[in-house]
């Protein structure tokens, strides 16, 4: 029996991978942050991306390059990608919601949904699921959502005030923008020429109920590679779940 969800899932995305990565040097002096490899992993992040999305039935990807971006063309033109791959390339700075705007307007199917990702996310989890979500709620966009991890312990007090226990490193008990989205074929129509579409786009949907948010379920991996030590993190993460 044919899934009816599978019409309205994405076959295209964007990367975006133009971010100076300026809290990474000096990994990103020679390299854009999407190149930045987690060791142990033996392929750069946007390697990782590519599979990712190849897996969960995607075909065309855009990646709209900025820093250092012929480093990031060379290897996407010698490597041997699972997708086709599209870069683009802003002359002038757009801002990220017209840079995600410059970038859309490259994809192969206007008509039709598509995903996008940060270009430093490392993670792992079912994007047919949060398209079938993204479709049920009738949303122009959707964000997924996380629960990283703080980086210091955390105390727990009775109602008295006296400690009761000590928890290393709990997860955030607030949801983040998780940098992975999908997004209805409208939605490049909202955002702005230049400037910041999650101060713009984002509320303006949010406020008519047209914004989802999809919690990444329990168990799968999700890092935002930012630092020096989000690589240490992440290595010795992934080499504990054995990926």
């Amino acid at each position: 029996m044919t899934d009816p969800n599978t019409a309205s899932r994405p076959v295209q995305a964007v990367v975006l991978a133009g971010g100076q990565g300026s809290r990474l040097r000096p990994y990103t002096d020679d390299r854009p942050k999407p190149m930045v490899e987690i060791p142990g992993t033996g392929t750069p992040i946007i390697g990782h991306q590519l599979t990712w999305l190849a897996e969960e039935g995607v075909t065309d990807v855009v990646v709209s390059c900025g820093h250092l971006a012929d480093v990031l063309q060379n290897w996407l033109d010698s490597a041997d990608l699972p997708v086709r791959v599209t870069t683009v390339v802003e002359t002038e700075p757009l801002g990220r919601g017209g840079g995600l705007k410059y970038a859309a307007a490259h994809l192969p199917h206007p008509d039709r949904p598509w995903y996008a990702t940060n270009g430093d996310i490392w993670t792992r989890f079912s994007l047919r699921d949060m398209a079938d979500f993204h479709t049920e709620r009738d949303a122009v966009a959707t964000l997924a959502l996380a629960r990283p991890r703080i980086p210091w312990g955390a105390v727990k007090t009775d109602g008295f005030g006296r400690v009761t226990d000590f928890i290393e490193a709990p997860p955030t008990t607030y949801e983040i923008n998780a940098g992975v989205y999908v997004f209805s074929p409208e939605f490049p129509g909202l955002l702005p020429e230049r400037g910041d579409h999650e101060r713009t786009t984002f509320p303006r949907l949010a406020r008519e109920r047209r914004l989802a948010g999809f919690p990444i379920p329990q168990g799968a991996y999700w890092r935002a590679i930012d630092t020096a030590k989000d690589l240490t993190e992440a290595a010795r993460e992934l080499a504990t779940l054995g990926r």
